[in-house]
């Protein structure tokens, strides 16, 4: 009986890090080695950047490798808002149980309104932080919940409006100086979201040698337990090996997925341009912050070694770390 106890406990606990490894992978990315010791991050002020409220009490939900996750802090480290981190932990996801809202990130405001979605929750904040005459809570009825379908034809919750920062005219002609810098800024974080995130599993992943490099960083720095951690690492890595495959296929990249990485970023510099800094110009706007939140995650990693060595980005990227002051 001790056996056969066993056995469905090894069953359970694989059955539950693959279904992680699902989760994980498919449509986060996964990585991303911004070093956080601490259970709390008080971003430091950023002289060049926007001032920003401290009226708000934030605590962020999140997997410590979500790409998605990284796009938020990246947020608020740039504007530099203390935030509490919550690391859920993405086998049980204890932590968020209370929500019916089941993925990261999750932001609190205050402790009573949720904003779900990292898009939404930058946008949201933006809105606010830009003309503070309306509550959080009032800004997020700019940001409808639907129903939608996915490309499989599954049931998904989709937001309205989530790249627009809703502010008067007199303000975001102060926000966007330039003639399409606002409709430029709308386009690049939609790119983010709908192409860019989806190059990370299928580059981090590559090969199985990468996918188990991946792996073991993702059970160092996220929330497993010993027994968790050890199948996540192994299976998982293995899983995500095969998913990455798919993943490829669903998105239509080349053989060679190196090359779709390498084209995306250096169309995002192209389009940022030779005479400034940033894609808003002498800072970062939110365009720049997702691309980076986004790239980011693979950093310590393959991926993001040749992405460096065989693309124009290296120059933005090193600006972007100075300017959120990413902690190394």
């Amino acid at each position: 009986m001790a056996a056969a106890c066993a056995r469905t406990l090894s069953k359970v606990a694989r059955g539950r890090v693959l279904g992680c490894a699902f989760l994980l992978g498919g449509g986060f990315g996964l990585y991303q080695t911004v070093k956080l010791t601490l259970e709390r991050h008080l971003a430091e002020e950023k002289s060049k950047a926007p001032e920003l409220g401290t009226d708000l009490k934030l605590t962020l939900y999140q997997y410590k490798t979500c790409p998605f996750c990284s796009k938020v802090r990246a947020f608020l480290d740039y504007h530099g808002l203390p935030y509490e981190i919550v690391e859920v932990n993405p086998v049980m996801r204890q932590e968020i149980k209370w929500s019916t809202y089941r993925k990261v990130p999750i932001l609190m405001v205050n402790g009573t309104v949720q904003l779900n979605d990292s898009s939404v929750i930058i946008s949201v904040l933006k809105t606010y932080l830009v003309n503070k005459e309306k509550t959080v809570s009032e800004i997020l009825t700019y940001y409808p919940e639907m129903k939608a379908k996915n490309d499989s034809g599954k049931d998904m919750i989709e937001f309205g409006n989530k790249y627009w920062v809703m502010v008067r005219d007199a303000d975001a002609d102060h926000l966007y100086p330039g003639k399409d810098t606002r409709k430029e800024e709308i386009k690049w974080r939609k790119w983010t979201d709908e192409w860019l995130v989806h190059l990370i599993s299928p580059n981090v992943y590559r090969t199985p040698s990468e996918a188990l490099a991946s792996f073991d960083y993702i059970v160092r720095e996220g929330k497993f337990g010993t027994f968790e951690g050890f199948f996540a690492k192994y299976f998982g890595a293995a899983a995500m090996w095969i998913i990455s495959k798919r993943l490829k296929n669903r998105h239509h990249m080349q053989d060679d997925v190196r090359q779709d990485l390498y084209k995306a970023v250096n169309d995002w510099v192209a389009a940022i341009g030779k005479t400034k800094k940033f894609m808003g110009g002498d800072q970062p706007n939110l365009a720049d912050l997702a691309v980076f939140g986004v790239l980011r995650v693979m950093e310590g990693l393959q991926a993001f070694d040749d992405m460096m060595e065989h693309t124009k980005v290296k120059n933005w990227y090193r600006r972007m770390q100075k300017t959120t002051q990413q902690v190394s």
